[in-house]
């Protein structure tokens, strides 16, 4: 290794050191805020200190403490949730950036585009494989951001219910306000590394998706941001402080503290935590509608008004929920009895209107689908047409239907089935694992990113020309073989699931 393979940037805090590899420079493991130890739990994010001198970023930094997904999931290998505690470690001194941006000069500032990572509001990190921004920098000749941040109870515990006179005002928020930090030091930093602070797109799947979705309502961060997309992840609700409550009195049972011991929480070990929270659920844990860092719900009844200026690409995959199923040798007899006794004497139309649709489909996709339209696809319907109901800023659609070969195709277009191609990772076995079909979806939905991050408009020439989602003719384009633009994709099913009730919370 020679010096050229170095490089050093000033940041606000002090030198930052990174490498430089096929002519992008990488930082990895910047902080953005201090340590969140001890007194720091459950609190705000705090400034990082100055360093003296320069602080090498070679390698990531500690993610929030949690617990890798089970090996035997052939869904959870797919997309390599195995390894989401394998990079960089596990411990609460967990807020930093990775940073990727090409090491030539730009004519201008470039585009930024910062990813929050997927797996609910409490696993995964922006360390994992799948989130590696060097190829989409290269590729589009952007700066690329991803972010590690608190997760679970170590982000969303609501203490302030619990002991109104503590320290607490924040815990239930700790999590989207280091968004809002990690945010913050982008505006203040990014130009030093080539980024335009005044082009941030936003973006994140799944839970990622949750989170850019309440970022897009919380007043704190607004003007951090200038793009956004939400990918399977169309979140329109926060969790009450009544529910919220009751899992946080749970917790801390389980811990063995009540009011008056309350303040021992900030010292007890971190893997006591985690343990609590393992048995108490640990997807219970999300943001809290406190009326203070969230003042309202981000998409119910209406759209923000604090995003009312942000462009925004919302989107599913064909079938998102199959991550929740293992159930590959499901019978048509057997779908037809789970059918009726959800959906009673509207089964049977309900599964020949699908069938009319998707004929050769297996019963366990068709299971997949199903569910996905009454959940994921109905929220994120939902959510672009309270977007396009404000009249300003315009919304796009789109739908993934390309289907994985991995594991011989029996997911179908499944959850995160797009997020490797929207970071331009072509090697990934999600997308085909270097194949020219891999590149080719790389191409689109990247070259996609790339332009909605440069310009609002996700249009460009590997793809017909996406218009804007309006209520009235509903575009959207599917990325499929080939891609196209299609007005209200499915409109009978959409109209099914539209007219049946049920709550709208998280998954349907």
């Amino acid at each position: 290794m020679t010096q050229e393979h170095f490089c050093t940037v000033d940041t606000a805090n002090g030198k930052v050191r990174g490498l430089t590899s096929a002519k992008v420079r990488q930082f990895k493991g910047v902080p953005y805020a201090a340590s969140t130890t001890g007194l720091n739990r459950f609190q705000r994010p705090k400034p990082c200190a100055p360093w003296a001198g320069v602080r090498d970023c070679f390698g990531y930094g500690p993610v929030s403490p949690q617990l890798p997904s089970d090996i035997g999931s052939d869904y959870a290998r797919l997309v390599q949730f195995d390894l989401n505690a394998g990079f960089g470690g596990l411990g609460e001194d967990c807020l930093h950036l990775n940073i990727w941006t090409p090491d030539a000069e730009p004519a201008g500032k470039r585009a930024v585009l910062f990813c929050i990572h997927g797996g609910g509001y409490a696993q995964g990190s922006g360390n994992h494989p799948l989130y590696d921004g060097a190829k989409l920098a290269a590729f589009g000749d952007v700066v690329v951001v991803s972010v590690t941040h608190r997760l679970a109870s170590f982000g969303y515990l609501n203490l302030a219910d619990l002991d109104p006179s503590g320290p607490w005002a924040d815990a239930g928020a700790a999590g989207i306000l280091d968004l809002v930090a990690a945010l913050e030091w982008v505006r203040d930093n990014i130009a030093a590394f080539g980024g335009d602070p005044g082009r941030v797109m936003i973006f994140g799947q799944s839970g990622g998706g949750f989170k850019v979705s309440t970022l897009l309502g919380m007043p704190a961060a607004r003007g951090l941001f200038h793009r956004a997309a939400v990918q399977s992840g169309s979140l329109l609700r926060l969790v009450s402080r009544e529910d919220s409550v009751r899992i946080a009195q749970a917790f801390t049972e389980n811990l063995g503290l009540s009011k008056r011991n309350l303040r021992d929480i900030q010292t007890l070990p971190w893997t006591q935590l985690l343990a609590a929270q393992t048995q108490v659920g640990m997807h219970l844990f999300s943001p809290v509608l406190d009326g203070v860092n969230f003042p309202a719900h981000p998409f119910d009844p209406a759209a923000p008004l604090e995003s009312i200026d942000v462009p925004l690409i919302v989107s599913t995959t064909q079938d998102d929920a199959g991550l929740f199923f293992n159930t590959f040798n499901l019978t048509d007899a057997a779908l037809k009895q789970m059918l009726a006794a959800a959906y009673g004497a509207k089964a049977e139309s309900l599964l020949a209107l699908y069938r009319v649709h998707f004929p050769d489909k297996s019963p366990y996709l068709l299971h997949s689908q199903i569910i996905t339209d009454a959940g994921f696809r109905r929220f994120a319907y939902a959510q672009a047409e309270r977007k396009a109901a404000q009249a300003r800023a315009p919304v796009f659609t789109y739908l993934w239907e390309w289907t994985s070969p991995a594991y011989d195709g029996k997911f179908g277009a499944v959850h995160a089935m797009d997020v490797a191609a929207s970071l331009y990772d072509e090697r990934d076995v999600i997308v085909g694992g270097g194949s020219r079909a891999a590149r080719t979806m790389c191409d689109m939905l990247a070259g996609a990113w790339v332009a909605f991050a440069k310009t609002g408009d996700p249009t460009h020439e590997l793809i017909p020309h996406w218009p804007r989602f309006e209520p009235t003719r509903r575009s959207t384009l599917v990325f499929g073989d080939p891609p196209r633009v299609v007005d209200d994709p499915y409109a009978e099913i959409r109209a099914f699931w539209q007219n049946m009730p049920g709550p709208f919370s998280l998954f349907g």
